[in-house]
């Protein structure tokens, strides 16, 4: 038998666990040109929580509807194959997780351009670092540092939810070229993990007010902002960002998980100090996965960079999972272990 995780209701503000429900099903059968995986690990990320609302935003992938089975970026190992391309036993990344076995092909959905069915070598790596620091995270990261900031050795950064599984990479990466960087994060917990693992200065949004924790570490301003966040770190950006600042919009996490968006607003100081925003998604630069994976790998084995994972065991805690890291309740990159 399957089991794969569904949307069993719209969440009424923040999400809940009883708003998902565990099926148990049979297992798939493959047809011509595609693949059966056995899934071993569930990337938990927190853009899922957008497509249980009614509505998404324009561009973005449809809403969910109650009943429909969740998706994500997952690993998992070939159990049977019907394409010529793939043998049994083979390690693949795909869109369909939160189940426990998937009929994938090749015209599977992606993530805004990224998941597409990939065969992965891991080397003597963790194979789990492919849904982390090697995979979309690490791609994100690098993306929003180097095409969409343009990062250079002497900019101040500051980077928000700089203790998940984004926010961190891009923070150490950024210290590795040379930059001066500032992290936020939302507990004390947290924002020790960050001064004293990560080596960056770093403060709790909750208190005192946000912009002057901001200013009290960077008393003459900002060069560049790598934003998680959106709504209020947003707004301080730009008030402390210096004149033809940038910033790199991956994400908008406070208004995710029931909360109403809220646009910042002194948006006009984008005018008035010439600033330059740009919002991606890691799946229009596919292209820049090797030199990104050669980098950080690099990184991660000669220990200058720091990767902490939240590991939940089996697919009865995927709900859990990702109710915890909406909630902040974990650290780093959040995966689900499949046995």
């Amino acid at each position: 038998m399957n089991r794969r995780l569904c949307l069993a209701r719209r969440p009424a503000g923040k999400l809940s666990v009883t708003d998902l429900a565990l099926i148990e099903e049979p297992v798939p059968e493959p047809g011509p040109g595609e693949i059966l995986v056995r899934n071993t690990w569930l990337s938990i990320d927190p853009s899922l929580r957008i497509r249980l609302a009614e509505t998404t935003p324009d561009g973005y992938l449809p809403p969910l509807r109650p009943g429909e089975g969740l998706t994500g970026l997952a690993l998992g190992v070939v159990a049977e194959t019907r394409h010529p391309d793939y043998t049994v036993g083979e390690l693949v990344s795909h869109t369909l997780g939160y189940r426990e076995y998937a009929v994938v092909g090749a015209g599977a959905q992606t993530i805004g351009g990224y998941g597409a069915p990939t065969r992965i070598e891991t080397g003597d790596l963790p194979p789990q670092w492919f849904l982390g620091p090697l995979g979309s995270a690490g791609l994100t990261a690098y993306v929003g540092l180097v095409e969409i900031l343009e990062l250079t050795a002497a900019d101040t950064l500051w980077v928000s939810s700089a203790a998940g599984s984004v926010g961190s990479l891009a923070a150490q990466l950024a210290v590795l070229r040379g930059a001066t960087v500032l992290g936020s994060a939302g507990s004390p917990d947290k924002v020790a993990y960050l001064r004293d693992e990560l080596g960056i200065a770093a403060f709790d949004y909750h208190e005192p007010a946000l912009a002057e924790s901001l200013a009290a570490l960077a008393p003459t301003g900002i060069d560049a902002y790598f934003d998680n966040v959106g709504g209020d770190h947003l707004t301080a950006a730009l008030g402390a960002l210096r004149p033809q600042g940038r910033i790199a919009l991956c994400g908008a996490v406070s208004g995710y998980d029931g909360a109403a968006p809220a646009g910042p607003p002194n948006l006009f100081t984008m005018v008035a100090k010439g600033l330059r925003m740009r919002g991606f998604r890691a799946g229009s630069f596919n292209h820049l996965e090797a030199p990104m994976r050669a980098e950080v790998a690099t990184h991660l084995a000669a220990g200058r960079l720091i990767h902490r994972e939240s590991v939940f065991e089996g697919i009865e805690q995927a709900a859990a999972a990702l109710v915890a890291m909406l909630s902040g309740a974990t650290t780093g990159k959040t995966l689900c272990r499949l046995a």
